[in-house]
């Protein structure tokens, strides 16, 4: 069994600086309220114009960013390199609603693909597709909602978008992760993505949907999938997530006044999460799975599953992913035993990757035990220097 506590192995790549920085960011993070007035100054300064990048980049931006381009994420993610760690550029420009600016994401992930065809240390490019369309848009689809002639026409070309995003996906071989959302526009995603999985993964799994476990319905849709695949002749390949919206899923299921579509307790996310693994596993012949968990017990178990059918570590239809600057201790030490795995490196100015941060420092804050495990790996890692000084 792969040793999540091999303090040694997970910070390898950090110097003594490098881990006194990480240490003083999560301890900010772990105080809610630090968390709560550093959003609201940071809304004030955007409104307001404020310059606040100088304030951000070194500490919050430095480590859960790669950096503003593409060519900074390269000289960032050298350590990851050297560590038989892939990269996962993303290009984490949020909010945007002109067209001008779903064109910028569109080429900005192209040039992802192209990187990648020319980069083994790249194994995967990703996109949302809120990136590139309007959220009440794909709400109105999601809901079978009549379009206009102008919404009809926008709506052809956000499949046009993806479309050209996938084709060259498909013509330089790079597997592309679509990212999941809200759950009242994921029908319409899953639909898109069902599309290009159809027309791209027909010789093996390049196009993957991403399911979000949190939601009760993700298993049986998991399963409807692999079933719709086979009969189609297509490999289905999925990025198996716990969720990253839910309170503002339960708020607005209260809201409207709909059952929640999260389920009822962590154990109940956790049970399907871990099944889900084990279907894909099953059905390795088929498909591939990344499984993008920061949970110890999770990977533990996808590395058993391996071994008990016989999955080499270093199978490519098997991946490992976390997020760049959390939860080391499990990406390195995977790592470190053969296993594949990819670290999703968020990029893009540093105003417009602010939404982004800002989830990042809630999440570590809400997360039971996140922020707290990432303290005490840390002051392990400390301890054990200085003892060996």
């Amino acid at each position: 069994m792969v040793s999540f506590d091999n303090t040694e192995v997970a910070f390898a790549s950090k110097n003594d600086a490098a881990l006194t920085r990480a240490w003083l960011l999560f301890k900010l993070i772990s105080k809610p309220w630090m968390v709560v007035v550093g959003k609201v100054m940071v809304k004030i300064a955007l409104t307001l114009r404020i310059p606040i990048g100088w304030a951000l980049r070194n500490n919050v931006f430095e480590h859960f960013c790669g950096g503003e381009t593409i060519s900074e994420c390269a000289e960032t993610t050298k350590v990851l390199d050297n560590h038989h760690i892939g990269t996962i550029l993303d290009f984490s420009v949020e909010g945007k609603e002109s067209e001008k600016e779903f064109e910028r994401s569109k080429k900005e992930t192209l040039e992802t693909l192209r990187v990648a065809h020319s980069n083994d240390n790249i194994p995967f490019c990703v996109f949302k597709v809120t990136g590139l369309a309007r959220f009440a848009l794909l709400e109105k689809v999601n809901a079978n909602a009549p379009l206009t002639d102008a919404e009809i026409s926008e709506y052809q070309r956000v499949k046009s978008r993806v479309n050209e995003i996938c084709q060259m996906a498909y013509e330089t071989g790079t597997p592309l992760f679509i990212d999941a959302e809200e759950s009242w526009i994921q029908d319409a995603i899953d639909a898109m993505v069902t599309e290009m999985m159809e027309m791209y993964n027909t010789e093996r799994p390049l196009i993957y949907n991403t399911l979000q476990m949190y939601r009760h319905d993700r298993l049986a849709f998991l399963e409807k999938a692999f079933q719709e695949a086979s009969q189609k002749g297509y490999h289905l390949a999925v990025k198996l997530v716990r969720g990253a919206y839910m309170e503002k899923e339960r708020d607005r299921a209260r809201e409207k006044g709909y059952p929640s579509p999260i389920q009822p307790d962590k154990a109940s996310t956790d049970q399907d999460y871990d099944l889900a693994q084990k279907f894909c596993i099953e059905h390795l012949d088929r498909m591939a799975v990344c499984s993008g968990t920061h949970n110890e017990v999770s990977s533990h178990y996808l590395t058993e599953l391996m071994a008990q059918y016989g999955i080499a570590p270093s199978d490519k239809r098997v991946y490992f992913a976390q997020l760049f600057g959390m939860s080391d201790h499990i990406s390195f030490n995977l790592a470190n035993a053969g296993y594949n795995v990819a670290k999703y490196v968020p990029y893009g100015p540093i105003r417009d990757v602010i939404p982004y941060l800002i989830r990042r420092a809630e999440e570590n804050t809400s997360v039971k035990g996140q922020t707290g495990r990432e303290l005490g790996l840390i002051l392990k890692e400390r301890k054990r220097r200085k003892s060996k000084a």
